[in-house]
């Protein structure tokens, strides 16, 4: 992938292009690729991609983007900017104010899953820092220091990522053993037969606890989704003993 040179910075760091005919800007060139990465998949962006889905050649194409890494970047930065809460939807205090942003981040990652794979080390863009804004600004009316507001990102970015890829690899699970039944009953039994072994003591209390019934449910798209909000309210009960610690 090209990476361009350091010393032009990133795409947002230069001026758009100043033809008076110019037919797109960049922010439709970027909404075009992330089109492109969620209906075919991240490896199929490509400029002759782009270009054709614009109707456009792909030599004019370099005349906005230089470069597949400035695409890359703009492909990020349109992420980031689906991720901002809308001023008017952000609510009033840290608690609910920081369950919008994860919420709307998770719902935001679950719709382009290719995110977390493909997009790795972006420049940081400006929706980036708006998003770092908002969620600093969340914490404007309490004790929590800069660096602190940075670790807690930290944290609710890597709670709300590991949900993201844990629904994705339970949605590949489910669609093998709609597309493999057979291969989904044998690896049933063989778990059942393990939890009757003895050797698994826990889980055999909790699974007859349960009743003995498996509860496909559970990780079905609801459950998963009930299963991120009762982690992200766990979470955000840590924080508020952070911030009655530094009070």
């Amino acid at each position: 992938m090209s990476s361009g040179s350091p010393t032009e910075g990133p795409p947002w760091a230069r001026p758009e292009p100043a033809h008076r005919k110019a037919r797109f800007t960049r922010e439709q060139i970027a909404q075009c690729a992330v089109a492109i990465a969620d209906s075919a998949g991240f490896e199929s962006v490509s400029m002759r991609r782009v270009a054709g889905e614009l109707d456009a050649g792909t030599m004019s194409l370099y005349h906005y983007v230089r470069t597949k890494a400035d695409l890359v970047a703009l492909m990020d930065d349109a992420v980031m900017a689906e991720i901002l809460v809308p001023p008017a939807e952000m609510p009033v205090g840290w608690r609910e104010a920081l369950g919008a942003i994860a919420r709307r981040t998770r719902g935001v990652l679950m719709r382009h899953p290719w995110v977390l794979s493909s997009l790795r080390d972006p420049p940081f863009g400006p929706n980036a820092m708006r998003h770092v804004e908002q969620f600093f600004a969340a914490f404007a009316d309490t004790d929590v220091g800069g660096a602190e507001r940075l670790e807690l990102l930290a944290f609710l970015n890597a709670y709300v990522f590991g949900s993201v890829l844990q629904t994705a690899e339970s949605q590949r699970r489910a669609a093998t053993a709609r597309d493999h039944p057979e291969a989904a009953t044998a690896l049933l039994e063989f778990g059942l037969r393990e939890l009757s072994s003895g050797n698994y003591p826990q889980m055999a209390a909790m699974f007859a606890a349960d009743g003995g019934e498996v509860r496909p449910d559970a990780m079905d798209e609801a459950g998963l989704g009930q299963q991120f909000e009762r982690g992200l309210q766990t979470l955000l009960d840590g924080v508020a003993i952070r911030i009655a610690g530094a009070r």
